[in-house]
Formats: C-alpha cells, structure tokens, sequence
C-alpha cells in the first residue's frame, strides 16, 4: 500500500496540534490588541516587510497577525504588478505613499524587495538597476527609521522539498488555486537563482537599524507563532490602562415602535 505523504502541519512532521496552536496564538494576539492601543495612544508609525519564496507562508502569516486586530490599525499593502504610469515612475514611489501615518503599522505582503528578487531573476529589471537598488536601500531605511518609523523586515525560508508539496497542494486544493500564479509556476525552475539574489540582498541590506529576521517555515504553525512572538518584542509596549470600565449603556425606550413583519427581505436558510 502506498503510503500517504505527512502534510506540513502534521505533528508527524515536526508542527504543533491544532488546540495547542490556537491555545498559543490566542495569548498573542491578546497581546497584539494591546501593541494596538499602544500604537494608537503614543501615535507611533511600524512599518513590517515580509517576503520570502513563494510558498514560504507570507500569507498565513500575516492573517494569523491581523486576524483579531483592527485593520484601520494594522493595514495590509499588497500591491500589483506597476502600471505602465508607475513603470516611469521613481521606483520607490509607489511604496512611499503606503507608509504608515502616526497610529497605524503597515504591513507589506511584499515590498520594494522585489527588486531584489523577482524583478532581477525574472528579467523585469536590469543588472544595472538591481545593483543601483541593492546600493541605495541602506540609506533609505536608515532615513525611515531615523524619521521614527518602526521597521522590521522579516524573510520567511521554506525547503525546496516542502515548497513543491505547497505548490502541488494548490493545484489540487480549489480553495488554494488563486493561489498559484503564472509567476509562481515560472519562478519554481530558478531556485538558485533565488538563493543568489537572496544572498546578496542580505549581504548589501542587512544593517544593524534595519537587519533581516529568518524565519524557519517549513512548519507553518511553529513560524507563526515564532514570528509573531518575535514581533512583539522588536516594538515596546505596554498595556494601555481604560480610565473607567466599559458598561453597556441602557437602551432607549421603544416609545410605541413596532417591528414591521413584512419589510425585510430575508434570504432563505439553507445550512
């Protein structure tokens, strides 16, 4: 009998059980409502990168972060591939209007990055381009950080073994299949080509105000949790105390209003 292969968030392959990763990522977000009023009341600015290979866990993780917060607070940025107006732009520049105002923490589902990595081994820039990047990047960061934003770059690694299982389950998972785009399927063949300009994008932009944080992703649950844990220390907080307790106010009086019967048009139950 052939036997069935581990799914990645099988305890056999090294994750945690359900329960207890609900157990443990319910205590962090507890605590990532508190880094929010905390944001919210001293109005300060985080800027959280993320990037990584395709199938790394980007997705998931940035969902299990923003899953019990507000999203006026903390702001998702995923952007498209540039129009052909921003493609004469400065390439910065459609980055830049997304950073975060005082009170927010902006989270980028991919960055400027992709300049480094998919833009340089994909042929959507050239050499040239890349290198001219890769140069400027440090003082960028350096002068966002020196303005009072909170940045934190974070790079998820996924094994070459462990991204094939993650790429084959989205063809086979129709829930998933959005999942997998033209790129993506392009991309799998240069997993070295990724490995070098991941190299030296770290060796050109890992500096002490603006350092890379790996992440081990292969086990999806365990990097969630390990990233999220991970985050709440690289940004001090501290529990924002209510000046009264909250107490549901009375109702107003019905004052002879009458629920109409026949308004409403409820759709039909069918679960």
């Amino acid at each position: 009998m052939k036997k069935k292969k581990p799914k990645s968030d099988d305890v056999s392959s090294g994750d945690l059980k359900g329960k207890e990763y609900d157990k443990q990522l319910s205590k962090l977000h507890v605590e990532l409502v508190k880094l929010q009023e905390w944001v919210k009341a001293k109005g300060l600015r985080a800027c959280i990168v993320f990037e990584g290979r395709d199938g790394a866990g980007k997705g998931g993780t940035i969902k299990a972060i923003t899953d019990r917060v507000s999203p006026r607070v903390f702001r998702v940025v995923a952007l498209p591939a540039p129009t052909e107006r921003e493609k004469t732009q400065m390439y910065l520049q459609r980055y830049v209007r997304h950073m975060p105002a005082a009170g927010e923490v902006v989270i980028f589902d991919r960055s400027w990055y992709n300049r480094a990595g998919v833009e340089r081994v994909m042929g959507f820039c050239t050499e040239e381009q890349a290198k001219r990047f890769l140069s400027l990047m440090p003082a960028f960061e350096k002068l966002l950080v020196e303005d009072g934003i909170h940045l934190v770059k974070y790079w998820l690694e996924v094994s070459m073994e462990e991204q094939t299982r993650r790429l084959e389950d989205r063809i086979d998972d129709g829930r998933k299949i959005w999942k997998l785009s033209p790129m993506d399927l392009d991309s799998y063949g240069h997993w070295y080509d990724y490995s070098r300009a991941r190299d030296e994008m770290f060796h050109k932009t890992d500096t002490p105000w603006a350092p890379w944080h790996v992440v081990k992703s292969d086990h999806k649950r365990r990097a969630r949790l390990n990233l999220i844990s991970h985050l709440l220390q690289q940004i001090p907080y501290k529990s924002v105390k209510q000046k009264e307790k909250i107490v549901l106010p009375k109702r107003q009086k019905r004052h002879g209003y009458t629920e109409p019967t026949d308004l409403f048009k409820y759709i039909k139950g069918k679960y």
